[in-house]
């Protein structure tokens, strides 16, 4: 028996198979999950991706940024489950002004552009799948990265994921009544596509290698997905509002 058997789950943000996403929808089938991915863009290349997993999901378009889309997004996934049990939030951008070291010069329409995507849309997401969660409620979860302090380098991002933070327990007080959990899942710096497109991200990496008291593995993605799939499943019933650190306890180290 899979700790995920009967659970349908939306996942987004799968781009490669080297994304946290991937790795959670991967564990997650093998847990019993049937899983529908939401992707952006190059729908093509998601589909490809797709295809890697155990069982190849439904794929269908997701702009977080268009409200069209998130309004038809319920519909959409009725076509492929008859509900959502949990949904996994992994998306973040930041235009290429707000990441490398020019915090005082990003200009506000390209910061706006990184809140809306990286930190509204975690609301936007939850609220657009309401409609598909049932009376035993279910889990959102999001992925963040240590934004309780500035980091070289990760400048507008930082403050979006300060901003993501603090709407995950929004949204667990707003959707608690409904028995939807949210939380956030922080993992340390690992190698995926988008940690690549960091300046300095090589930084982090130094930094985890000397102070992680367990070690860490910048590319061992199945730490964060086995928490991952634990805060999707019944196990954590009455955890929410929750940031669950997944980096070697980095976070709790000093100098």
């Amino acid at each position: 028996m899979g700790l995920l058997d009967g659970k349908r789950l939306l996942i987004t943000g799968v781009i490669t198979d080297g994304s946290i996403a991937f790795a959670i929808a991967r564990l997650a089938q093998q847990e019993g999950a049937t899983v529908v991915l939401t992707g952006y863009g190059r729908m093509s290349l998601v589909e490809r991706v797709a295809r890697k997993l155990p069982q190849p999901p439904s794929v269908i378009e997701l702009d977080v940024a268009d409200a069209g889309q998130l309004d038809s997004l319920a519909d959409r996934v009725r076509e492929h489950v008859d509900g959502l049990d949990g949904v996994v939030h992994s998306i973040g951008f930041a235009p290429a002004s707000c990441l490398g070291g020019d915090f005082l010069d990003a200009p506000w329409e390209d910061v706006s552009t990184a809140v809306q995507i990286s930190t509204y849309s975690l609301k936007s997401l939850a609220v657009a799948c309401l409609p598909l969660f049932g009376e035993d409620g279910g889990s959102v979860l999001g992925l963040t990265f240590d934004a309780t302090v500035a980091w070289p380098g990760y400048d507008w991002m930082g403050v979006a994921k300060a901003g993501l933070e603090s709407t995950s327990r929004y949204l667990a007080r707003e959707l608690g009544p409904r028995r939807i959990r949210c939380n956030l899942v922080s993992a340390g710096p690992l190698r995926t596509m988008a940690a690549k497109s960091i300046p300095g991200f090589a930084t982090f990496e130094d930094a985890w290698s000397s102070r992680a008291p367990l070690g860490w593995s910048n590319t061992d993605l199945e730490p964060v997905a086995r928490t991952s799939v634990a805060l999707l499943s019944d196990w954590l019933p009455a955890t929410t509002g929750e940031i669950v650190h997944v980096d070697g306890g980095f976070h709790a180290m000093g100098v």
